[in-house]
């Protein structure tokens, strides 16, 4: 069965679950104040909208893929926001990744203009989700998550209910932790094979099946080997996540040492001009100060 859902926020990510969406046969209306990356999705089915209202206003279903809980406020309770466009009981998705505590404040006003709210951060980039293999963990009301699956099924295989408001968040954060420190672990084993001498673009299939394999060695030791650095994240966004964690360890009063180390040398490479670059481009950190990126 298909849906009506508005999109709002077409970039990497939301440009490719809008795409799945118009795949998989639902009505897509998207908002973004990028033109380009609106005119990528109408190209492929998808009907435009003048403002986050407008698009909420056709749509029984709102999703939003943006970068920071400022934004996400801004374009749900700001001028020409979703909030001034949806119907009552218009199921919001934020599949942003934002901090917990803002996404309870912003469930709590949506219920009060009627509205309803499902955080429901992801993993697995844009290729899971051209695929429709995300892996969602979500946080809301019981109903609101039964009803929110309706329409992410078309996006993922993996979907979970983590428990109220924020705990999807919650749950993100504690996944960008394993994964950063994965990243980093798969980055500095592959210098160290490489500078061993051994073909380390071998090395995912030696270890595959064993205590040393992931989904992360798998998909980014033949990336680092390569230097592939084609963009299917951001090592900025890595920073913002890792902030987000690091304020919950401190809340909760959770030593977090490994983190620490990751966190700082992901900021180091956005200090350096990398922070729009892919985890790919973690190797630079191996190649030492005073070096270019590579072509």
């Amino acid at each position: 069965m298909s849906s009506k859902v508005a999109l709002i926020g077409a970039g990497a990510m939301g440009g490719a679950i809008g795409a799945r969406l118009v795949e998989t046969g639902n009505h897509l209306t998207v908002f973004d104040l990028d033109s380009e990356k609106v005119g990528a999705l109408t190209a492929k089915g998808a009907s435009a909208a003048a403002s986050a209202a407008l698009a909420a206003s056709v749509s029984d279903y709102v999703i939003l893929s943006l970068n920071s809980p400022r934004i996400v406020r801004a374009a749900v309770f700001g001028p020409g926001g979703v909030a001034e466009g949806a119907k009552p009981g218009t199921l919001i998705i934020d599949m942003s990744s934002i901090d917990p505590d803002a996404t309870k404040e912003l469930a709590a006003d949506a219920q009060e203009k009627g509205l309803r709210w499902v955080d429901s951060p992801l993993s697995g980039g844009a290729p899971k989700a051209l695929i429709g293999q995300l892996t969602l963990m979500a946080g809301g009301r019981d109903e609101d998550v039964k009803d929110a699956h309706e329409v992410l099924r078309h996006v993922a295989s993996n979907y979970t209910h983590m428990g109220p408001p924020g705990a999807g968040q919650t749950t993100k954060l504690i996944n960008q932790v394993l994964c950063a420190l994965n990243f980093l672990a798969v980055a500095e084993a592959t210098q160290l094979a490489l500078d061993a001498g051994v073909d380390a673009a071998k090395i995912p299939q030696a270890l595959k099946g064993g205590r040393a394999d992931s989904a992360i060695l798998q998909e980014y030791m033949p990336r680092y080997v390569a230097k592939d650095y084609r963009r299917t994240g951001r090592i900025d966004n890595m920073v913002k996540d890792l902030n987000g964690a690091q304020d919950l360890a401190r809340r909760t009063n959770t030593a977090m040492p490994l983190t620490a180390v990751c966190a700082e040398i992901h900021r180091m490479l956005t200090a350096a001009g990398l922070g729009g670059e892919d985890q790919a481009a973690l190797m630079e950190f191996f190649k030492g100060p005073n070096k270019e990126i590579a072509e």
